[in-house]
């Protein structure tokens, strides 16, 4: 199955933050080629961005690079030199450890699409730059917590319960 047929891969929404957080990539939809084409070293996966969408919180990885490249639309990538608006066929790469928090947001009325790929790692840890949170991705899956590794509070994903 070396050729991927597109149009029998959907784009599914969702996040995996906790709480409150997920809402942040409500306009968010992935294409996960990757996994459809049965990879395990590195993951691809095509982007969409609805208006006013967000790829995910502003991130870094410790132990995976990334790459993207926009396809259609005009994205805006935010990190820690500012805003820098990309259009298709801009290129940005993320290097692992390098603590740059970066995302890509969708400031226009249309809908946005860029290509995404990244390491695949047994491990990962990745640090958000605006938020005191951290993940840790292993054989049992991901946690999230606090920077210094405690739990993360009810008043930050928004659950009453804890």
């Amino acid at each position: 199955m070396p050729k991927l047929d597109l149009s029998q891969i959907p784009f599914i929404g969702g996040s995996s933050y906790p709480g409150k957080l997920a809402e942040a990539t409500a306009g968010r939809f992935v294409q996960r080629l990757g996994d459809t084409g049965g990879l395990t070293q590195y993951g691809v996966n095509i982007v969409q961005l609805e208006p006013a969408g967000m790829s995910s919180l502003r991130h870094y990885h410790m132990e995976q690079d990334e790459f993207a490249i926009v396809l259609s639309g005009t994205c805006t990538l935010i990190d820690d030199d500012g805003e820098h608006e990309m259009q298709p066929g801009d290129c940005a790469a993320w290097p692992a450890g390098e603590p740059n928090g970066h995302h890509l947001v969708n400031k226009t009325n249309a809908p946005a699409t860029f290509l995404v790929v990244g390491t695949r790692t047994p491990t990962e840890t990745g640090f958000y730059s605006d938020i005191d949170m951290m993940v840790k991705d292993d054989a049992d899956g991901e946690a999230f917590t606090r920077k210094d590794g405690s739990p993360l509070t009810a008043d930050q994903i928004g659950d009453d319960n804890d």
